[in-house]
Parts: structure tokens; sequence; C-alpha cells
């Protein structure tokens, strides 16, 4: 199949278009995690594959500097540590291996964002349900018709479209979006 660079650059841009109607679940997005950047807590963060690497792209954005100096933020990437990813998932199986370490590590006032395409991982689902029993807020970044997590999520952002490429391209505009307004 040839490549045709237009014809994808056009799904893109329909893609981020529709991004406009998000902008009401986006600034709830934003004012939980000021809340709890406010109170000294941590956000979470949790995907597979590609969503995990954007999982540890974000959370390094918020310790470390995004595009000025500012303070660091507490956020960890759930999805770093190989021993953890492992020995959870050798001894209590794969759908555990993020809610584990959150419930190892969260507390009642953080909050978790949960990045999946489909809104279907179960290890996310898993996470997220384990997460709204801590009172730990939550903020899923979904893609698709939002899926099971949609409706499990507090502030659920969906990215409407079926193509994994351009809902991962959204994702990571929208996880730079939720970087800029942090001075708390």
């Amino acid at each position: 199949m040839p490549l045709n660079f237009r014809a994808a650059i056009t799904e893109h841009q329909t893609t981020f278009n529709a991004l406009a109607a998000l902008e009401p679940a986006l600034l709830a997005a934003v004012d939980m995690m000021q809340a709890t950047f406010a109170r000294e807590g941590v956000v979470y963060v949790c995907g597979n594959g590609g969503s995990a690497a954007d999982a540890q792209h974000f959370a390094a954005e918020l310790t470390g500097r995004f595009e000025r100096d500012r303070r660091g933020y507490a956020s960890v990437a759930l999805t770093t540590d190989t021993s953890a990813l492992t020995a959870i998932g050798n001894d209590y199986g794969f759908d555990r291996i993020f809610s584990r370490q959150l419930e190892s590590l969260g507390r009642k006032g953080d909050a978790l964002i949960a990045i999946s395409t489909s809104g279907n991982s179960g290890n996310i689902i898993a996470a997220v349900e384990l997460a709204r029993q801590k009172g730990i807020g939550t903020i899923g970044l979904l893609g698709r018709d939002g899926g099971a997590l949609a409706k499990l999520v507090d502030v659920p952002l969906v990215v409407p479209g079926q193509r994994t490429s351009r809902i991962q391209e959204a994702h990571i505009f929208i996880l730079h979006c939720l970087c800029e307004p942090y001075e708390v």
C-alpha cells in the first residue's frame, strides 16, 4: 500500500478539529490536577503500548520542565518499573500490574490518568476501579466511543475516531495541554 501523506494529514486535521468539543472535560481535568497538586498529591499515569510511552512522557513533563522553568509536580508513570511490572504480572496476572502499584502508592486525593485508545483494557479498568475505591480522582484519556472506561472515570476525554494512530496523536496533544497551566 503506498503512502498517502495528504490523506493522513486530512485525517489528522479532522480528528483535531473534533477536539474542541472536549474543552469542558479538559478544563475539569485541569481543575482535578490543580487541586491534586495544591494538596501536594501525586498524579499517576498508566497505559499500554504507545499509551505507556505517552504516560512516561507526560510524567516526565510534569516532574521536569515543560517549556519553561517552573517547579516540578509529583507524577509517576506506573508503566516504568520493570521489576514491579514483571513481579506483579507473574504473581497476580497482567490485569493487576497497575492496580497493585496504585494500591501500594496511591492516597486519597491523588489523581490517576488512565490512557486507553479502546477504553476497554483490562489492566486500565482494574486501576480505575481501585482508584475509585481509594478516593483517587480519575481522568480517562480514551478513543473511539470511550469503551467501558468512559463510564468508570470521573472525567472522560474521548477522542472521536477509529484509527489508533490518530487517537494517539490527539492524546499526546491533550497531555501537552494538561502540562501548561501549572503555577500552584
